[in-house]
């Protein structure tokens, strides 16, 4: 699977700057903005402003990829599942009625 890298304008810290990146990139870059409510220009700063070296573009995917790799597996997905309808043991938990 071929992605195209595409060049888009963002305004960091108040300046306008251009950033190069697979059109995959800013579709997951924008998603993650949505998800923090902010905008991706201020996800970007953000970004910029955590970078210890290497250049934007490299920062912001790896940001991206950091993003996908700290969401839990669906597996663990569906172990926390099963431990919140079991108990510690393993076993169903009990209803108890309340009075």
């Amino acid at each position: 699977m071929k992605s195209s890298i595409v060049k888009r304008s963002l305004v960091i810290a108040g300046r306008k700057t251009s950033v190069s990146l697979e059109d995959e990139f800013w579709k997951d870059l924008t998603k993650i903005a949505a998800l923090r409510e902010m905008t991706r220009s201020k996800l970007v700063t953000k970004i910029n402003s955590a970078r210890q070296h290497g250049n934007l573009s490299s920062a912001i995917r790896l940001f991206v990829l950091d993003f996908y790799r700290n969401q839990p597996s669906e597996q663990e997905k569906r172990s926390r599942r099963r431990k919140h309808h079991h108990g510690p043991d393993g076993s169903k938990a009990k209803a108890t009625a309340s009075v």
